[in-house]
């Protein structure tokens, strides 16, 4: 037996309301880095992403219409983080050709420093989950800018104060300076009983994250905001429904004068409008060159390689 057939098999699971051209890169990542298998949940009608998607023989797309849900016994979850669930949990029971799983969104790509097989054949038999942690992609200033992104401590007091000396008018509401999340996203081991995926964290019966290990030979780059345009165009659904919702905690406590980021963004939006919010974006979420430096300053500057463009390419030539 080769060494390559001793390695683990891995793959992705990611709920998706995107348009195809997202999705194809999105898939195409994944499979240049060594994917078994991606299970794409299309969380809207979007047939021509599946006919796509369903010729290729490591993609198993599912459109999730109300045919789908009646077989799941329920209805729509009014919630996308709750329909994540399910369809994680659906994927989980199809997974019988995998070793390894990873629940990821279309804006996320791993960005491995060696083969991710490797890294996962190399964690202990107790591990049942391996962490990825996210770093933020900044939006070029320039045409030929190459991709830059900031990273985070792990360690919440030094992020906390590398925070605040970054971005000294928002820091202290800003965690890590990350717009998204900072605690990653997880690989989990399949055929697991009672095996249930929340969207950081997995629970084995009661245990969470049971033998839980750092991945930390990979990125999760997370596309969050790549431009101004696209940061404006999500911004209230994001601030009403998803990553800036009111009900997320603040990053310090609110009786230190923590904001929620609902509450900050809100009170920027109040004050001066797009403006505001356009100040914010440019200190925060670009890469402009001072921004570059005080990064690098701090040891949180990476350049990821990503060529999605040529990954398409490769794997949806007809597309």
């Amino acid at each position: 037996m080769s060494h390559a057939e001793t390695l683990p098999k891995w793959g992705i699971v990611s709920t998706i309301k995107a348009p195809v051209p997202a999705i194809l890169a999105f898939a195409a990542h994944h499979l240049d880095l060594g994917a078994h298998r991606i299970f794409v949940y299309l969380d809207d009608d979007n047939r021509a992403g599946f006919d796509i998607l369903k010729s290729h023989p490591k993609i198993r797309p599912m459109l999730t219409d109300d045919a789908y849900w009646r077989a799941l016994g329920m209805k729509r979850r009014a919630k996308h983080q709750s329909r994540q669930f399910e369809n994680a949990r659906h994927a989980y029971g199809r997974a019988g050709d995998l070793d390894w799983l990873a629940h990821i969104d279309v804006d996320e790509f791993l960005i491995p420093a060696q083969p991710v097989a490797a890294q996962l054949a190399a964690l202990p038999e107790a591990c049942f989950c391996a962490r990825v942690r996210p770093i933020e992609a900044l939006a070029p200033t320039a045409a030929d800018q190459p991709l830059h992104a900031k990273a985070c401590a792990l360690d919440r007091t030094t992020r906390n104060r590398q925070t605040e000396r970054l971005y000294p008018d928002y820091g202290a509401h800003l965690n890590g300076g990350f717009l998204s999340h900072v605690a990653g996203k997880l690989f989990y081991r399949t055929g697991v009983a009672d095996l249930k995926v929340n969207i950081h964290n997995i629970l084995v019966g009661e245990a969470q994250n049971p033998g839980q290990q750092e991945l930390t030979g990979t990125d999760l780059l997370h596309l969050h905001a790549k431009t101004w345009e696209a940061f404006i165009a999500a911004f209230h659904y994001r601030l009403d429904k998803g990553s800036y919702r009111a009900e997320l905690k603040p990053n310090r406590p609110v009786d230190r004068g923590g904001l929620t980021l609902h509450e900050m963004f809100k009170a920027i939006h109040d004050a001066d409008g797009e403006s505001g919010l356009r100040r914010f974006y440019d200190a925060v979420c670009t890469a402009a060159p001072a921004h570059l430096a005080a990064l690098e300053a701090e040891g949180l500057l990476r350049r990821p390689l990503l060529d999605l463009e040529a990954a398409v390419k490769r794997h949806f030539p007809q597309a």
